[in-house]
């Protein structure tokens, strides 16, 4: 079946019929195009009450993905053809899905209970339990906040997991390469993109110009100190000069060291700090979690 291709022409004709045969807002309605790549329909729809979702036929499982997500109780609004016509039915997703998607077109999925709040530092127990070892949800916020992404950055996340899957959550128009070198840490990577239902995230192996030849140049860099961190910068920054870094570290040395690499690669407003999470346990008594040193540098270009 021939592809349909949601022109401008095509999404106001769609919000026009459900503006006649409605009664439903749409003054603040998001529009989604998941024929496009990279589109993540569960994270818009967490985050909007009303959300205009433009899809292709053949898509089996589309429902049962929004209700295994807690989205049962949404109601969708749509009609049995391709063309913004005819009769607007309209059900719980939770009643949906044994459903797919029979036809190209535009339906609306309404979420009572959307936040319109970005979600920074996701609790542990919420990724896929395998191989890693995830940072404490309280460091992760700080990092994101460090990170200051923008809705449509393209994000380069080296040896992070779940720093990855947020950043994917928080640039939804952007996308998010993850590289992990060990085979086990990226099974695991992928049971997480699957569980929070992402497109927008690649995971590779290594970084180099043959592995990243299919990606978007980065703007942003996030990556765990290693032994390959200086090989890693140097490839990065010769593909953009006015990449922004952000290293996490718990190594004191590397984290004295590492703004003399920073420099010679040419990046300037280079700052670190250390940050120390202490919690209190069944005892009373406080237990300090590492406390990692995180390195930024931001390019001139951003000031």
């Amino acid at each position: 079946m021939e592809q349909q291709i949601f022109t401008n022409e095509v999404i106001l004709s769609w919000l026009q019929y459900y503006a006649k045969n409605t009664t439903l807002d749409l003054e603040h309605v998001k529009i989604i195009d998941i024929t496009k790549k990279n589109k993540n329909i569960i994270p818009t729809v967490e985050a909007h009450k009303t959300t205009m979702v433009f899809t292709n036929a053949g898509i089996d499982d589309i429902f049962y993905r929004l209700w295994n997500a807690g989205l049962g109780e949404c109601e969708v609004w749509y009609n049995e053809g391709s063309d913004p016509s005819g009769e607007i039915l309209h059900q719980k997703v939770k009643d949906m899905i044994d459903r797919g998607i029979n036809a190209s077109a535009g339906m609306l999925v309404i979420n009572p209970n959307a936040r319109n709040t970005a979600k920074i530092g996701l609790s542990n127990e919420m990724f896929q339990r395998g191989s890693i070892q995830y940072v404490g949800s309280e460091i992760r916020a700080i990092i994101l906040n460090k990170m200051m992404l923008a809705p449509q950055d393209d994000i380069c996340v080296i040896g992070g997991e779940s720093i990855a899957i947020e950043a994917a959550l928080m640039a939804p128009e952007g996308s998010v390469i993850a590289v992990e070198y060990s085979r086990q840490d990226r099974t695991t990577l992928e049971d997480n993109v699957a569980h929070f239902d992402l497109h927008n995230i690649k995971i590779i192996d290594h970084v180099d110009a043959d592995s990243m030849k299919e990606c978007p140049v980065p703007s942003l860099v996030f990556l765990v100190a290693s032994a390959s961190t200086e090989q890693e910068l140097s490839y990065l920054v010769g593909i953009n000069p006015n990449i922004n870094v952000v290293i996490y570290t718990l190594d004191f040395k590397v984290a004295a060291n590492i703004a003399g690499t920073l420099q010679s690669l040419g990046l300037t407003d280079i700052d670190t700090i250390q940050v120390a999470i202490s919690k209190l346990g069944s005892n009373n008594t406080f237990k300090q979690e590492p406390a990692p040193w995180i390195i930024t540098a931001r390019t001139r270009k951003n000031d």
